[in-house]
């Protein structure tokens, strides 16, 4: 069944290591045990991802044990002035050291070296991303303290397998987080306001076939006085049981069925297309700013693209009700690993 929900809590994975029910939840139904994982522990990937966006900067956060290799990294974001600077922290075959949480709910999560500390901290329906960057950029340190509200709402949560094989992707995407705080670097400070401004966490658990590539987009703002967020995008495995595509609204999640990304071949910066096989998910997307990373080792390499920019058309609810957005601040990436 297309877009199967799933409401029973249970396990994730069978004895065997397989998804026992595909689908897609509102919460985390299914519980995520490492130990019940029938792969070595140089190909489990875990993650916690937050970013932080206003209208004209933003800020991104990883944390993640990837096996092999851990990764660590932070991003400022400046629309306005259209530049970014990311920082990466890499530390080699950590294997499930960094204790990553077997929930979103609760666990906080920390690094810490000579350079970076960054930590996750959830406190009664609050998230606290705390961040303390020496020689970020320029020999100028970041420093960040932003709480994001999270309050009674549906999500997105997906558990996805790769056919045939033991390698699944156990996602949620939380959106329309209010967010409240600060930044600091080379002697300016950027103010988040709750009121407009949102936070989005990509919570990621599972294992992956070495060669892939992924579409992903998502964006949080306020219309009609009412939160709004989008979630698309695949590449994540067998997609049959069901996408991660889905509207929120004023706390509550509308399922879409397919989504394409039209992205202009010869230049990133032109813009983009989006069309969906239900007619809902409609958009023309301005890019801004184009987050580029790329790494190539012997037998590792990443090709990452975030663009960041402005998306504008019309996204239906379950309902037939329409919500027109017009210069909506979002972002939109393809990226291609090999690891």
């Amino acid at each position: 069944m297309r877009n199967h929900e799933v409401t029973k809590e249970q396990p994730l994975l069978d004895e065997k290591g397989f998804i026992i029910e595909p689908g897609w939840a509102r919460r985390q139904v299914w519980k995520y045990d490492r130990s019940k994982i029938a792969s070595p522990a140089l190909r489990i990937k875990e993650w916690d991802y937050y970013l932080v966006m206003s209208e004209d900067y933003g800020a991104a956060f990883t944390l993640s044990d990837n096996g092999y290799i851990g990764l660590q990294s932070v991003s400022l974001l400046n629309f306005k002035e259209k530049w970014e600077h990311t920082e990466t922290v890499l530390t080699p075959f950590p294997m499930g050291k960094m204790n990553m949480p077997s929930s979103s709910e609760r666990g906080n999560v920390s690094f810490r070296d000579k350079r970076l500390r960054l930590e996750y901290r959830i406190d009664e329906n609050k998230r606290i991303i705390s961040c303390d960057f020496r020689d970020f950029y320029r020999g100028k340190p970041f420093y960040c303290e932003i709480t994001l509200e999270q309050p009674e709402m549906d999500t997105i949560v997906t558990a996805t397998p790769w056919s045939g094989r033991k390698a699944f992707y156990y996602n949620q995407k939380i959106n329309c987080m209010p967010a409240e705080g600060y930044m600091s670097f080379d002697d300016a400070t950027y103010w988040f306001d709750p009121s407009n401004d949102y936070g989005t966490l990509d919570w990621g658990r599972g294992v992956w076939t070495y060669d892939n590539t992924w579409y992903w987009s998502s964006g949080n703002g306020t219309i009609g006085g009412r939160p709004f967020g989008f979630n698309i995008g695949y590449g994540f495995g067998d997609t049959s049981a069901a996408t991660e595509n889905i509207l929120f609204y004023d706390g509550k999640g509308y399922k879409l069925d397919d989504v394409t990304f039209h992205i202009p071949k010869d230049d990133r910066m032109r813009p983009w297309r989006f069309t969906s096989s239900d007619g809902r998910f409609e958009m023309e997307f301005e890019p801004v700013l184009d987050r580029s990373a790329s790494l190539s080792a012997v037998v590792v390499s990443s090709d990452q693209h975030q663009v960041f920019g402005r998306m504008s058309g019309k996204a239906v609810l379950d309902g037939g009700k329409f919500i027109e957005l017009k210069d909506f601040m979002c972002f939109a990436e393809k990226v291609h690993n090999r690891y």
